[in-house]
């Protein structure tokens, strides 16, 4: 019974002592598995706080992108609206016609002296006793301008020639105007007003003389001779004047000033000009008298040969355009008024 009891114990504290092995194995398990949602809980957060910084790194790069965003797009607008502007300015102007202004002045003022010369000689070789007649039925050798355009094929073929001479003389004086006008800027201001009408009363004579230059072509001496005679009256008057005129604006606008040799070839021509017009019509004057009055035999021959200097002086006086516009030219361009100012330049350059 001793026995008994004495093994009982032995076997419990051997049992207990087995036993605390395998409890001590079961507490590390469980120490192991409470530990083990810690650690996996600590790797959720560092995982988790990864996962937040990457997410703040992407809304921070984000905010980045929205920030320089406006300003990309502005740029991208402003580019946008340059590019859509500049072509649309560039394809709203076309030039229709380019042509040197130079040759146009030169077709201009040769055509009626070319047109002078052919009438005047196929008049005087056949149709010699036509152009000759006139009303003291003297001896006459030279006849008038009235005359041998005023026959017939002569008179169709020198009409169409100062058709197409008065063409380009309109806009031509309207362009002498604004060339007068851009050199104002050079004179001290007292002389502006005066200059100013002064350019104004030479582009009214001029206009005056083109009209009258095609009222003695239309309305010849045969069909009218009292409106003939008095049409070419206003244009001697009217060409006398504006070549007058012409002159003194240029020393006005060229006093003190360095001028080129074409500007002074014009210059000089333009007086040499002047001053055979005058003395030619004087010599006029004196033999259409004697012709008229006293019908003295060759007075019509010195009245026509005096008509034939002034008309050629006159022509060549405007012939002097040549040497004032050397290198122009003459554009018709299709634009708003803007790109036009703004290409060509709101005001002309002087050379």
């Amino acid at each position: 019974m001793q026995k008994t009891t004495t093994t009982t114990p032995a076997t419990a504290a051997g049992t207990g002592a087995a036993a605390s092995p395998a409890a001590a194995e079961t507490a590390d398990s469980v120490a192991s598995m409470a530990a083990t949602p810690s650690s996996s809980s600590s790797l959720t957060a560092a995982s988790a706080s990864q996962h937040s910084s990457h997410n703040s790194s992407e809304r921070g790069s984000d905010s980045i992108i929205d920030s320089s965003g406006p300003a990309r797009k502005e740029d991208e607008q402003e580019t946008t609206i340059s590019t859509k502007h500049e072509p649309k300015s560039e394809q709203s102007m076309a030039i229709h016609y380019l042509a040197s202004f130079h040759e146009i002045c030169v077709v201009t003022a040769l055509l009626p002296l070319v047109t002078l010369f052919t009438c005047f000689v196929t008049a005087y070789v056949f149709q010699y006793d036509d152009v000759h007649e006139t009303h003291c039925r003297v001896y006459n050798i030279v006849p008038s301008i009235s005359a041998i355009t005023g026959v017939s094929p002569q008179r169709y073929f020198w009409r169409f020639s100062i058709a197409l001479h008065i063409g380009p003389r309109i806009p031509i004086a309207f362009v002498y105007k604004n060339y007068y006008r851009a050199q104002l800027a050079r004179l001290a201001p007292s002389l502006v007003p005066k200059t100013s009408w002064l350019i104004t009363l030479i582009l009214v004579l001029n206009c005056i003389e083109i009209a009258a230059l095609g009222g003695v072509t239309y309305i010849s001496n045969r069909e009218n001779y009292p409106v003939h005679e008095r049409i070419f009256i206003t244009f001697m008057i009217c060409s006398l004047c504006y070549m007058l005129a012409t002159i003194k604006l240029n020393g006005i606008l060229n006093a003190r000033q360095t001028l080129t040799e074409q500007q002074r070839l014009s210059i000089k021509w333009k007086k040499i000009l002047f001053v055979v017009s005058i003395l030619s019509t004087i010599g006029l004057l004196v033999f259409f008298a004697k012709h008229r009055f006293y019908c003295h035999d060759l007075a019509f021959s010195w009245f026509a040969f005096f008509e034939y200097l002034i008309a050629i002086a006159n022509m060549l006086f405007h012939f002097t355009i040549i040497w004032d516009f050397p290198s122009q030219f003459m554009v018709i361009v299709q634009g708003p008024r803007e790109n036009l100012l703004q290409y060509l330049g709101a005001k002309p350059k002087l050379n």
